[in-house]
């Protein structure tokens, strides 16, 4: 105990982690007898860092080519210990989040969370939302099957009636007018590393601003 105090106060005298700790421990939740709605940002926080660690394990079998994507999912559900329950959790846990996400838009628009000063905090969250959507998408063409082909096949049509610009968008996103072994590979990049990283980013300023500027507390009845 001592020497992990020791290292504590090492650590601390050098990166400031007290006040650090003091920042995170300003976020204070409004009373009212509807607080479990505050709850919802925390599950499906939860859930992303659920599907990240088992997108870490299903990396470790996952060959993101067009020749062995689908026969490495299958050896993943069959083969591998556990593999099964694995890219289930992941599967599942991502509707999940997209879930749990959404009703925690909606209860934060409707407790008015879009007013000044929070302003940067509902458009932080409403960039999560899309980037979520898009995690969902670039993850549905992994396992390189049918279902998975022809639904990115009519989501990236989708894409490409954008007036003006949605044939280059389409051709971007399949990495050329067809879908391919270029599209698997730019999916999955955009699934492990691009997204990732960006929504790292938007967790982090999204956090950042709540516990600067707190929760909104529900609105009047008079409102």
């Amino acid at each position: 105990m001592k020497i992990a105090a020791t290292i504590r106060q090492w650590i601390d005298e050098r990166l400031d982690l007290s006040g650090l700790i003091h920042f995170t421990e300003k976020k204070v939740v409004p009373v009212h007898r509807h607080h479990f709605w505050y709850g919802l940002g925390g599950v499906t926080l939860f859930l992303f860092m659920i599907q990240i660690i088992t997108g870490i394990l299903l990396l470790l079998y996952y060959r993101p080519s067009a020749e062995n994507a689908y026969e490495s999912v299958e050896f993943i559900m069959t083969s591998v210990h556990y593999g099964w329950l694995i890219r289930s959790i992941h599967s599942w846990g991502a509707n999940l989040m997209i879930f749990f996400l959404c009703i925690h838009m909606f209860s934060a628009y409707f407790m008015k969370a879009y007013r000044k000063p929070r302003e940067m905090t509902w458009i932080s969250g409403g960039l999560l939302l899309l980037l979520a959507l898009g995690f969902g998408f670039s993850g549905y063409l992994l396992p390189w099957n049918q279902k998975a082909y022809w639904a990115t096949s009519v989501g990236t049509s989708i894409i490409g009636a954008v007036p003006f610009i949605g044939t280059t968008l389409m051709e971007i996103a399949r990495g050329g007018t067809e879908i391919g072994a270029v599209t698997l590979a730019r999916f999955y990049g955009l699934h492990i590393w691009w997204m990732p990283i960006m929504l790292l980013g938007l967790i982090g300023a999204h956090m950042y601003l709540i516990i600067r500027i707190g929760i909104t507390a529900p609105p009047e009845r008079d409102e």
